[in-house]
């Protein structure tokens, strides 16, 4: 029963990893969408995130499968909850990758405007690397890496005040392309809960294998 139950929970991360990576390449696809205008890589974000959501709710499916099945207690049972917490968490990740490339249909508008663009190269590089390490970090049972996650938080939220700073600059100095300004604080915005959602996967992953509760203790909470 134990050899079939951990060989559930192999395919489970496996799912969860195929998943995940299919959400990381949206969120890239997406902000590439926003930098360069691209109405058919939004397009491409927006047609991804059905399927997306039918892997989590496969997903979820399995999880309950498995409890039904195998009713595991203690550390077993946390694994499997915190699977279905994560599983739930990568979806949101999803969405908000679906929000931002909702916002290039409008943002088309501006392209021959004298528009001053934003720079989000370093958020998206930041923030995924925090989802894919959150990711490795359950995968591979590592509390130092999802502290370190946990650590970064802090960088992508000092970008996101940046630019915020600099979208109210901007919008001083071009109200007539307001509209842009604001899809832009929208994308950061995203990206901010995208770091956000890696964090509570950390948090969760540093329970599940230390039994430490790190949620709502970091500094600024």
């Amino acid at each position: 029963m134990k050899a079939h139950f951990i060989q559930a929970l192999e395919g489970l991360n496996q799912m969860i990893s195929e998943v995940a990576a299919q959400v990381e390449a949206a969120i890239l696809l997406s902000v590439n969408a926003v930098e360069k205008l691209q109405v058919d890589d939004a397009a491409k974000v927006k047609a991804g995130d059905d399927a997306i959501d039918a892997a989590e709710i496969k997903i979820e499916e399995e999880c309950l499968k498995i409890l039904a099945l195998y009713q595991p207690v203690a550390g077993d049972l946390r694994q499997v909850i915190t699977i279905l917490k994560v599983n739930n968490d990568i979806e949101r990740a999803g969405d908000l990758a679906t929000s931002i490339a909702e916002r290039v249909q409008d943002m088309v508008n501006y392209a021959d405007s004298p528009i001053e663009k934003i720079d989000f190269s370093c958020m998206v590089n930041r923030a995924c690397e925090m989802f894919r390490k959150s990711l490795d970090s359950m995968t591979y049972h590592d509390v130092v890496l999802a502290a370190e996650v946990i650590r970064l938080d802090n960088a992508v939220d000092d970008i996101h005040r940046e630019n915020y700073s600099r979208v109210r600059d901007m919008i001083l100095k071009h109200p007539n392309e307001s509209g842009y300004y604001m899809d832009c604080l929208t994308v950061s915005r995203c990206l901010e809960r995208i770091a956000d959602i890696a964090t509570n996967i950390c948090e969760d992953i540093i329970y599940l294998e230390s039994g430490n509760i790190v949620r709502h203790s970091r500094e600024g909470n």
